[in-house]
């Protein structure tokens, strides 16, 4: 079992002095993790993008993705904000930071970092035994799922996010590890950006085994490039549980929802 002290050093968390009491979340999947945490009575304030859990559908906004409320997040007196980088543009990240509330900075790249950030986060909240709970019960199923589709040999797979201009996810990015865990490999697992723009003729050279997308127009416009092997086998495969794209608890069910489209018959 890891050391508390070594996820402290590798998260970088740094504790309020007192029990925190008034909480603003300024990304739907911080403000999950609470919910999950069983501690939404902490929350004063969210940053809204989607829809909310019900626990949270009488709390204040402080704004939309990308776009702050800086005037009503003030208002609320917040003693620690949950900031996820990309929910607020860089300008008023600064801002942000010369404000000195107590900021706790979550954005895992895998899902790892992603339970150990539950339990950071649980610490952060004064509840650190929830959080303790909560990751451990994650981690098993995390490692049930790995040994139940480990693979000799990884699927090739390329996860489409958007056709026209053409994006994937990078290898950095937390699904890249989802699609691992169900015993694939990101065929754009190389690229570094969280979302990089790829071409058509950059996908035909990888060659993937298995094309996921969220919408079946999308799938069905690979038909034109029967020369894929994803195509040639029919592997053009429909994922519609949006929990991939919070990095939350919920995650951990929602790959295994992956998994069971990547290989039914396991």
């Amino acid at each position: 079992m890891r050391p508390v002290w070594l996820t402290v050093l590798l998260l970088a968390v740094c504790f309020p002095a007192a029990a925190v009491e008034r909480v603003v979340s300024l990304a739907p999947s911080l403000s999950e993790i609470v919910v999950e945490l069983g501690s939404a009575d902490l929350l004063v304030g969210v940053l809204d993008a989607g829809e909310r859990p019900a626990e949270l559908k009488d709390l204040p906004s402080v704004g939309r993705y990308g776009q702050l409320d800086m005037e009503q997040l003030l208002s609320l007196k917040p003693d620690l904000l949950l900031l996820w980088p990309g929910s607020v543009g860089p300008a008023q990240r600064e801002q942000l930071k010369r404000l000195n509330i107590p900021t706790y900075v979550a954005e895992p790249r895998n899902l790892e970092q992603l339970t150990s950030q539950i339990e950071a986060i649980a610490a952060q909240l004064g509840r650190p035994e929830r959080g303790i709970s909560l990751a451990g019960k994650l981690r098993q199923r995390v490692d049930s799922l790995r040994q139940r589709y480990r693979r000799d040999v990884p699927l090739r797979v390329f996860y489409q996010v958007w056709d026209r201009p053409l994006y994937t996810v990078g290898g950095g990015q937390i699904i890249s590890d989802a699609l691992e865990v169900c015993g694939a490999r990101n065929v754009f697992a190389d690229l570094t950006l969280p979302a990089p723009q790829v071409g058509i003729e950059a996908v035909l050279q990888r060659n993937p085994e298995v094309i996921l997308a969220s919408d079946q127009a999308q799938l069905d416009a690979w038909k034109a490039w029967p020369q894929v092997a994803a195509v040639a086998q029919g592997q053009l495969l429909l994922v519609t549980d949006k929990g991939l794209e919070r990095p939350s608890g919920q995650m951990i069910e929602a790959t295994a929802k992956l998994c069971q489209v990547i290989e039914p018959d396991r």
